[in-house]
């Protein structure tokens, strides 16, 4: 659109007359505004309710009419700073906007309505035109359903013909969201205010996040994923803030007394989720890449503090990375945007990937070691989505893990390659692993590929963000890359990308690429019936093998064990023994022998080596005494996965009452001399739960004393690192220092928590922190839960002064370590302020509250009383981590009663979950008490008197936002 052109649109009317202009077979359309700066709100005709759900029955678009494109007009109202006048007690700031908007649309079934979606806006009569003969159709009627489809259905007065091309202009307005969806404000504060009111450092900016379906929020669109189509947008916004949208601006002129008018080039061909855009000051970092334009932008003090350098010098080698082993390069510009405000940790809009600043953003000597290794794993996942999402799309919201599971696996692997030193692969592969074990262990979990009749509405698709997606998504694949090899692997994503671009699929598409991928290869495995086994179904296997017979079974782990399944899988079991000796066997049935499993001489027997199967493993007692034997005797002739994965099986099995508890316990044993990571990270995971269900009883007094014995020995290997705050150079080593530290001082070992408490009271008295910054979030927790309200209150001022964002998000946290009951119930009123606490990180706060023992009861009275408020953001989530120590018959009750009298949305099946792991714990506790409680007793030779004395948080495994 030239200069000219827009000039005279923007000036042909004060109020607001809509008019199609016809050029060939263009429909121009047009934005207007009163020139005072008022707008024009015209009164929309009246909508009718529907009488019934729009068909189909599953509240589907008919595709019937399929858009080709689109066109674009918006024009924002917002100001980025509120400007203060005489006498005026009402700020200036106007949270709307408006526009219109044409869809190219091309008819191939006879139809006289075209259903499409519109929500939370008022929508202006409608013109539909046949793009063939250039003639207006009769509109009879338009209605907007009020009912969960959203749909927007207009009835004309003559069907549209098969083959036919038609064009449908609608005019809209809205209101800018508050809650961080469709498009949203979002607030930040620009140089150093002179009081804690100050609006002058007060900066505004919107930004749209529509991933699944707030695309409708913003323009009337064919909101599914399969509807793709390309956008040309135009934003007119005011002149001293800048528009960035998916693609370059074609062109941007000053129109009027302070508006820019400004127009992008259409897009590629992509799902509506995907459309972005952005308005603000914010300013950016160029990356030097030779083929491509790459700009990181973030708030200008951000910027010229160097704080997006990081993200800059990493973003090219990752995507160079995905495109020689994609063999498909990426041609889009790509901006990268850091938002003070954002729901998810980052969302991958195609050319304009927006990150919660605090997620993106590094500073030297305050981000720690974890937040640099996750920003790297946030830029891998949103880049690997250009290909895996946005070039090819799955075709419905029950197959999104095509998108969210491919992302996480490839996100590994792209660190491992650009970030090599770090050696994350084999960690992050098995944390992802255990993290969807947790969830599919429940009835009340569902497959990776759910019936698309399940997964209507926006509720329920929402529900299919969670760990299964993620997790178990990028599990199935590590498990389908070990069977195939590598080379075949990889050949296949190759295929199945080329095959597919700017197109949608589902995960047969995927299993026929791999089956082309190893048409050459000399073993065959016929994909599709193994892979139907382990993404159509619920849950996954335990494998249970008799060394002295060679028999193994298979059936559905559980953790109610009264629960019965008849599903079976098709599981490769890579198995080693103690002489060497390795294969890989097949279990088809429900029970099947295998030479491989027969003990030799009293040999031990290992299944699933290095863990690339997404299934646990239960042997004869003989074969389990001789794998913890050597555990205790000679560790390192295990592989370092297995040592974790042995613990993380006894205890779940445990859990399921498959071993005996006292197995799972034992286990541990060999911890006092372990000094790696992975192994300590899977038995300070699992002993949480037993932290859960006991610390409210005498058992957890034992249960301290023994922690704080095995821990000795780590925490003295990592003493003089700790002690000097220095690190070691080895990045597992130096997770496994703060973890070191969190088992320590949180079991009272006089020397950690003198360390923590010494550190942190130097720096409240000299005003000069020297903690580490990997050490930060522990040494803060641990000084404020051994310390009263002079700690907390020095926390929480500097919380709310710091502009350092690491130091921003250490210090939030930390302040839920507390076990002063009135300073954690303040904490969870300030939630309520989103000057205090903002949106999207009340979730985090509550949560963390709940994990303390001190604010889990008044963290689930909290979100009860005020569930309308908190559950906006991650109410899944939330609901886990609140209920996480339930093991009550009367928890159980409440947990009930919160289910039938609120409305859940999202969160409906995480209570569902939540109910059904409480049933489990209840008689797990029931069964297991005495038992337990007389192991930690003969192990520490300590009486029942013992008292707890800190924080019983101790667990390293971090929860996975989503993308």
């Amino acid at each position: 659109m030239s200069k000219n052109s827009c000039v005279s649109k923007a000036f042909a009317a004060i109020f607001g007359i809509l008019t199609i202009l016809v050029t060939g077979t263009l429909v121009g359309m047009v934005i207007f505004y009163k020139m005072e700066l008022q707008r024009l709100k015209p009164t929309p005709p009246p909508t009718y309710p529907s009488t019934t759900l729009a068909p189909p029955p599953e509240m589907r678009l008919r595709g019937d009419v399929l858009p080709e494109s689109y066109q674009v007009f918006i024009q924002v109202y917002f100001y980025t700073r509120i400007i203060e006048e005489v006498n005026v007690t009402s700020p200036n700031q106007t949270l709307t906007f408006d526009g219109n908007v044409t869809v190219h649309l091309q008819c191939v079934e006879k139809t006289k309505t075209i259903f499409l979606h519109s929500r939370h806006q008022n929508v202006f009569k409608p013109t539909v035109k046949n793009r063939d003969s250039n003639e207006l159709l009769g509109v009879e009627d338009y209605i907007l359903h009020k009912d969960e489809s959203h749909f927007l259905e207009i009835v004309l007065n003559d069907a549209l013909e098969v083959g036919g091309n038609y064009s449908l202009f609608l005019a809209f307005s809205a209101d800018i969201n508050e809650d961080l969806d469709g498009l949203y404000l979002s607030t930040y504060k620009e140089g150093e205010p002179e009081n804690e009111d100050d609006p002058n450092a007060q900066r505004y900016l919107v930004a749209t996040n529509l991933e699944p379906t707030s695309a409708r929020t913003v323009f009337p669109c064919f909101d599914e994923p399969a509807m793709k189509a390309r956008f040309t947008l135009t934003v007119i916004h005011r002149k001293e803030t800048t528009a960035l949208a998916n693609e370059d601006q074609a062109d941007s002129n000053l129109i009027g007394d302070g508006w820019l008018c400004t127009r992008f080039h259409p897009t590629q061909v992509m799902s509506t989720y995907l459309f972005a855009f952005t308005v603000s000051e914010f300013t950016a970092k160029k990356t030097n890449h030779p083929h491509r334009k790459i700009h990181t932008y973030a708030r200008p003090e951000a910027t010229d503090a160097g704080q997006t350098d990081y993200a800059v010098s990493i973003t090219g080698k990752i995507l160079d990375f995905y495109q020689d082993y994609f063999d498909i390069g990426y041609t889009q510009k790509l901006d990268q945007i850091a938002l003070p405000d954002l729901a998810p940790a980052a969302m991958e809009n195609w050319g304009l990937v927006t990150y919660h600043e605090g997620a993106l953003l590094y500073k030297e000597g305050v981000t720690s070691q974890q937040q640099k290794e996750n920003i790297a794993f946030l830029i891998a996942h949103e880049l690997a989505h250009q290909w895996f999402g946005n070039l090819v799309t799955m075709k419905w919201w029950n197959e999104v893990w095509l998108n969210e599971g491919f992302a996480t696996y490839m996100s590994c692997l792209a660190v491992d390659r650009v970030l090599p030193s770090l050696k994350v692969r084999d960690t992050f592969l098995a944390n992802q692993r255990q993290a969807a074990f947790e969830v599919d262990s429940l009835t009340s979990s569902h497959p990776l590929t759910p019936p698309a009749a399940e997964v209507q509405t926006t509720d329920q698709i929402m529900e299919m963000f969670d760990q299964i997606t993620y997790s178990k998504g990028s599990a199935v694949l590590t498990m389908l890359k070990d069977v195939l090899g590598e080379r075949v692997f990889h050949k296949g994503i190759k295929i199945y990308l080329d095959n597919f671009r700017l197109k949608n699929t589902n995960q047969y598409d995927v299993w026929d690429a791999m089956e082309k991928a190893q048409s050459e290869s000399f073993s065959r495995v016929d994909i599709v019936e193994v892979m139907d086994t382990w993404t159509n179904q619920i849950g996954y296997p335990v494998i249970t093998i008799n060394t002295s017979s060679g028999d193994a079974y298979q059936k559905q782990f559980l953790y109610n064990d009264t629960s019965e399944s008849s599903s079976l899988w098709q599981i490769p079991v890579r198995a080693a023994t103690a002489s060497g000796k390795t294969s890989l066997e097949w279990i088809y049935d429900k029970k099947v022998t295998k030479e491989m499993f027969i003990s030799k001489k009293g040999e031990w027997i290992l299944a699933n080596v290095n863990c690339t199967g997404f299934y646990r493993v239960n042997y004869d007692l003989d074969n389990w005494a001789r794998l913890l034997s050597e555990l205790e005797s000679n560790p390192q002739s295990l592989p370092l996965l297995n040592r974790g994965q042995l613990i993380d099986d006894a205890f779940n099995l445990a859990r399921a009452k498959q071993v005996s508890v006292t197995l799972a316990l034992n286990s541990t044993r060999f911890l006092r001399n372990e000094t790696e990571y992975v192994p300590w990270e899977s038995a300070t995971r699992n002993l949480q739960y037993f932290i859960h269900m006991f610390d409210r009883s005498e058992v957890y007094g034992p249960m301290q004393m023994y922690l704080q014995s095995q821990v000795k020995v780590l925490y003295n290997f990592f003493k003089n690192y700790t002690d000097n705050s220095t690190v070691p150079d080895e990045a597992s080593s130096q997770l496994n220092q703060v973890n070191a530290i969190k088992v320590a001082c949180a079991n009272g070992l006089p020397e950690c928590l003198d360390m923590a408490t010494g550190l942190f009271h130097v720096w409240m008295t000299s005003g000069t922190n020297k903690i580490h910054p990997n050490l930060r979030s522990t040494i803060y927790c641990q000084a404020i839960a051994a310390g009263g309200q002079k700690e907390w209150e020095f926390a929480w001022d500097l919380f709310q002064s710091t502009t350092d964002l690491s130091e921003k998000v250490q210090l939030r946290e930390a302040l839920t370590c507390t076990k002063k009951i009135w300073l954690l119930n303040r904490y969870l009123e300030y939630t309520l302020d989103p000057e205090k606490i903002r949106l999207m990180d009340v979730s985090s706060v509550i949560s963390s509250i709940a994990s303390n023992e001190a604010g889990q009861a008044l963290a689930w009275n909290f979100i009860r009383a005020n569930w309308d408020y908190v559950s906006q953001q991650y109410p899944s989530y939330l609901i886990h981590e609140v209920t996480s120590r339930f093991s009550t018959p009367f928890e159980l009750e409440e947990l009930e009663h919160f289910a039938s009298k609120y409305d859940l949305g999202s969160g409906t099946r995480a209570v569902e979950n939540a109910m059904e792991q409480t049933r489990v714990n209840i008689h797990w506790v029931n069964e297991h008490k005495e038992t337990v409680l007389d192991w930690f007793l003969a192990e520490t030779t300590i009486t029942t008197t013992a008292t707890p004395t800190t924080n019983t948080n101790i667990t390293t495994a971090s929860t996975t936002r989503h993308y």
